[in-house]
């Protein structure tokens, strides 16, 4: 299958820069909360503040594990991600029950370092959150030879820490991005593959991934700040941003579709015996029946269209789908519907002046209007209405 052709600098900032103004707020609020906490006594800390944080993130975890269990629909991703909200919830409440029962914490907030508890500690917390998004964008990788791979390297340099005269604390504490950066490696192949398969990137882009590594990213690098010097202050910032990634993650999981499972049902249907053509006549009339189809029964006009849908003219499997659209249109089938769907609305607006860009975008295709706006401008490098002004002047 040929692949997406990489795309310029200045695409890719106008598609992902939401993401970074969103990374870049949350890094500020994280530095001024730092800052501003270290003002506040340290006997409320102990006494009111972290007990109440520990609670909030003990049932911020639990209740959303409890949700996402409920409406998992055998989501394999769905399902890693309670797992994690269990596993942290766990340790938040072992925390929580040990420093009410037992005068002596097992991590001491007060502490002018952490130990090495709470590094491993902290190494298998950021581990978890690896999960979901390593299985949303290469499912069926992660199995148990690869958690046992990826723990490894982590018992070894623990072990090595106890042994050796050196603090490798610090490089313990890098270990959670050497795991980010892996899960960072699978979203290039992660969109090129949607692209490949639908015509509409909602609820499956990239974007939520992206902001996901973004806040892991904010967390870790809290956590090794945390590492340098321990205090009341830092910790209570590393608390609440973990209540506010948990709660926001959750919500936008449940929210978030399964792009594999839909694909992979409709390609099973396809029977086992078909002949796959060959030949470039054979593509050549294939395209024809195509284009003919696309421009009478306008099937682009769905926004729930995939490549799948494409069998109700050549019932052909899917790769040879995919293939027969880059050969003949040299896109992807996202990018080859995008086409038909701004040729329909550039249609809508030359025949009906007045026409919202509403409706516009509703009867061309799009899922909505702010979606309709980006995708418009990036392909004709016109805003839907100065692209009207334009070719409606008299």
């Amino acid at each position: 299958m040929n692949s997406v052709e990489k795309r310029p600098f200045r695409e890719i900032w106008r598609d992902y820069w939401p993401e970074v103004l969103f990374g870049f707020v949350l890094a500020l609020v994280v530095v001024t909360s730092t800052w501003f906490s270290q003002f506040i006594p340290d006997k409320l800390f102990d006494d009111v503040i972290t007990p109440a944080m520990m609670v909030a993130t003990v049932t911020v975890a639990f209740f959303g594990a409890a949700v996402v269990f409920i409406h998992s629909h055998g989501y394999k991703t769905r399902i890693l991600w309670g797992v994690a909200l269990v596993v942290w919830g766990l340790s938040d409440f072992i925390y929580l029950i040990g420093s009410i029962v037992a005068p002596a914490q097992v991590m001491d907030m007060s502490a002018e370092q952490l130990t090495m508890y709470e590094v491993l500690l902290g190494n298998l917390l950021g581990w978890v959150l690896t999960l979901y998004p390593t299985e949303t964008l290469r499912p069926g990788w992660l199995n148990w030879k690869v958690v046992l791979w990826q723990l490894i390297p982590l018992c070894a340099l623990v072990a090595l820490d106890y042994f050796l005269p050196y603090n490798l604390m610090p490089i313990v504490a890098l270990y959670p991005y050497l795991l980010l950066a892996m899960v960072l490696s699978h979203i290039r192949a992660y969109r090129i593959w949607c692209e490949e398969n639908y015509s509409s990137m909602d609820d499956i882009s990239v974007e939520w991934i992206i902001r996901y590594c973004i806040m892991f990213f904010i967390i870790g690098a809290n956590y090794i700040y945390i590492l340098s010097g321990h205090g009341h202050a830092r910790g209570f910032t590393q608390q609440w941003f973990v209540v506010f990634m948990l709660a926001y993650s959750t919500e936008q999981i449940l929210y978030r579709k399964n792009p594999w499972a839909n694909i992979a049902d409709q390609a099973d249907a396809v029977a086992k015996d078909e002949q796959v053509p060959n030949g470039e006549q054979q593509n050549e009339d294939n395209s024809l029946i195509l284009r003919r189809w696309m421009l009478e029964k306008k099937p682009y006009l769905s926004p729930d269209f995939n490549l799948m849908d494409l069998q109700a003219v050549l019932p052909m499997n899917r790769t040879y789908l995919s293939q027969l659209i880059h050969a003949e249109y040299d896109c992807s089938f996202y990018q080859f519907v995008t086409r038909y769907r701004i040729e329909e609305a550039q249609r809508l607006m030359r025949e009906n002046p007045d026409m919202k860009v509403t409706d516009i975008a509703a009867r061309s295709g799009f899922s909505s209007p702010g979606m309709f706006s980006r995708i418009f401008l990036r392909e004709t490098g016109f805003s839907p209405k100065e692209w009207a002004l334009k070719h409606n002047k008299k």
